[in-house]
C-alpha cells in the first residue's frame, strides 16, 4: 500500500438518509412530521449524489 489516497476517498459517495420507521411518527399532527423530516434529508441527498457525480463521472450506480 503506498499510503495515497483515491479521490474517491477523500470525497465520498454521499449515503442516502436511513428511513423512518412507521412507529416513529407519534400521530401528533407535528408541523415537521419525521417523514417530512426524512423527505427534505433525502432531497438534500439527491441533490448531493447529483453533484457526486458530477465529480466522479466514472463511477457506476450499484446494481
Amino acid at each position: 500500500m503506498s499510503g495515497e489516497e483515491s479521490p474517491r476517498s477523500r470525497d465520498p459517495r454521499p449515503q442516502p438518509p436511513s428511513a423512518p420507521e412507521p412507529g416513529d411518527c407519534c400521530g401528533g399532527g407535528c408541523t415537521l412530521c419525521i417523514f417530512d423530516l426524512h423527505e427534505q434529508a433525502l432531497q438534500r441527498y439527491q441533490q448531493q449524489l447529483a453533484a457526486w457525480l458530477l465529480r466522479h463521472p466514472q463511477a457506476h450506480e450499484p446494481d
